[in-house]
C-alpha cells in the first residue's frame, strides 16, 4: 500500500477553467489555455504557481501579444531542459484546432518569453493541428505528441521532434482505435499510453508501450474495474513517480462517460487516482 496525501496550494477564480494545460518546471507549475464556458477560451496568459514552502503565489506573467499562442482549449504541453513546450488546441472564432504549419511554441520560464519554432524544412511532414491531444518529453533531447482531434475523427498517430533543429518524425502508430483525450508518461526509455475516447466508448485496460530505439508498441493488459485497475477514462493525467525507491505509474482524474454535446459540453468526471506497478516495466 502507498500512502499519500494532498496540500492545496490555490483557490483562485482566475484558474477556474478546463481544458487547461499544467507544466512544472523546477518545482514551479505553469497553467495556459482552457476554459470556463464551453467553446470560449479564457485567455492565453500564463499563470505562474509557486509551491515552496506548500503555499502558491497567482501571478499573471504574460498577455496575448502576436508573440504568444493565440488563447486556446485541448492544446497539449511538455517540459524539457527548463522549457515548456506547446503545440496546436482548439480556438479562433470556429473553435476548431488551431493550424501553425508544424509550429511548436517554446516557453522560457527565466524571461517569461515564448518563442515559436517553426519547422526548419518546410517541406518535410508535420503533424496536423489537433485538439485533445497529449505529449511529454524524453527528458533529454526531444518532446513527443501523441493522437487527439483534427478537424474530423481522430488521431492513433505519434511524432517526435527536436527543439534543438526544429525537425518533426513521425513514429509508428500507436494501437487503435484512434482517440483524444489519451494520455501518455516517459520513463526509464519507454513512453507509456492509457486510456483516451475513441468517439464511442471510453478507453482502458490496456497500457499501450513504446520503445523509441526499436519504433515498436507492446500492450499489458489489466482489469479496469477500477479494483485491479483503473476505470475506462479520457482526459486524465498520467505521469510516472518514484516513491519509497519503486517507480510507479500514477493516473487520475478524468471524465468517465462522454457528453452529448461533444467539445460544446464536459461528461462525468472522476476524483480518483490510480497507482500501477506497470508489471515490473518501470525500471
Amino acid at each position: 500500500m502507498i500512502a499519500a496525501s494532498w496540500t492545496s496550494l490555490l483557490a483562485s477564480g482566475e484558474l477556474q477553467r478546463s481544458s487547461h494545460v499544467l507544466s512544472v518546471v523546477r518545482g514551479t507549475g505553469y497553467i495556459f489555455g482552457g476554459e470556463l464556458l464551453p467553446r470560449q477560451p479564457r485567455d492565453n496568459h500564463v499563470y505562474r504557481l509557486d509551491s515552496k514552502y506548500h503555499a502558491a503565489q497567482l501571478v499573471l506573467e504574460t498577455k496575448g501579444t502576436s508573440a504568444s499562442p493565440s488563447p486556446r482549449v485541448g492544446t497539449a504541453s511538455a517540459t524539457l531542459n527548463g522549457k515548456v513546450y506547446l503545440f496546436s488546441g482548439r480556438g479562433g472564432e470556429a473553435m476548431v484546432p488551431v493550424e501553425e504549419h508544424g509550429a511548436v511554441w517554446m516557453l522560457d520560464p527565466s524571461n517569461m518569453k515564448w518563442t515559436s519554432l517553426l519547422p526548419s524544412d518546410s517541406s518535410k511532414p508535420f503533424p496536423p493541428a489537433r485538439s485533445y491531444h497529449c505529449s511529454t518529453s524524453n527528458n533529454r533531447d526531444r518532446i513527443f505528441v501523441h493522437a487527439g482531434c483534427p478537424e474530423s475523427g481522430r488521431l492513433a498517430d505519434l511524432w517526435s521532434f527536436e527543439p534543438s533543429g526544429c525537425t518533426w518524425t513521425r513514429l509508428a502508430n500507436a494501437p487503435g482505435p484512434g482517440r483524444g483525450g489519451a494520455s501518455i508518461a516517459f520513463y526509464g526509455g519507454l513512453l507509456y499510453r492509457m486510456n483516451g475516447f475513441d468517439g464511442k466508448v471510453e478507453q482502458g485496460g490496456s497500457l499501450d508501450i513504446f520503445d523509441p530505439e526499436s519504433n515498436t508498441w507492446s500492450t499489458k493488459y489489466y482489469a479496469a474495474d477500477n479494483i485491479s485497475g483503473p476505470a475506462p477514462r479520457s482526459v486524465a493525467a498520467t505521469l510516472p513517480v518514484v516513491a519509497s525507491g519503486k517507480p510507479l505509474l500514477v493516473t487520475l482524474f478524468g471524465e468517465s462517460d462522454p457528453s452529448s454535446l461533444g467539445h460544446q459540453g464536459a461528461g462525468e468526471t472522476l476524483g480518483d487516482l490510480g497507482i500501477r506497478y506497470c508489471f515490473g516495466s518501470l525500471v
